[in-house]
């Protein structure tokens, strides 16, 4: 069992990887508005990754025979500037969130909670892989700068991202993982 606060931390994580998810959807849905298919594709993928991380929250707090309490998601925004702007904005994001599962750990930590520091490495070491990933993207966006040549051929590079991660839970997250293969 774990503690009350370190389950109301843990369900206000939910929340915050189900804004992420529905961010990156968002975004997906604007970068298809305005044409470039493979962001879409790489955002929409992301949002999976999103949904992942918040199923796997979500079932360790019942795993702890805690209670799931989900909160109302705030709307994202819609309108983005360019595709830098897209990723100037995701790292900024990704930046929250990897203070949260920090603070998470904190909390962990304080409340000497052994069970969710171990849970909660799993996370601390894929905040590192997204903020690179796209620490990757904008140093690329950088070099393209107004090159509508070097979008394209990023958009075409970006559309061969795939979801390597389950996308249906109804079994649980350990099943989905298995079936997924991951």
């Amino acid at each position: 069992m774990i503690s009350d606060k370190m389950t109301q931390a843990l369900n206000e994580q939910v929340n915050r990887e189900m804004y992420s998810a529905i961010l990156y959807m968002s975004m997906s849905a604007h970068c298809n508005q305005v044409g470039l298919k493979g962001f879409a594709n790489w955002f929409m993928v992301q949002y999976h990754e999103e949904m992942l991380h918040a199923m796997k929250i979500f079932e360790y707090i019942q795993r702890q025979g805690a209670q799931v309490k989900l909160a109302a998601i705030q709307a994202p925004p819609a309108d983005f500037k360019s595709p830098l702007d897209l990723f100037t904005q995701t790292l900024a994001h990704e930046q929250f969130i990897t203070r949260s599962i920090n603070d998470l750990m904190e909390v962990a930590i304080a409340e000497k909670d052994h069970a969710s520091q171990i849970f909660l490495e799993w996370y601390v070491t894929e905040q590192v892989e997204e903020e690179e990933n796209d620490n990757d993207i904008i140093a690329q966006l950088k070099l393209i700068s107004d090159n509508p040549q070097g979008l394209m051929m990023l958009d075409r590079e970006l559309a061969g991202r795939m979801t390597t991660v389950p996308t249906d839970f109804s079994k649980g997250v350990a099943a989905a993982m298995a079936a997924a293969g991951a």
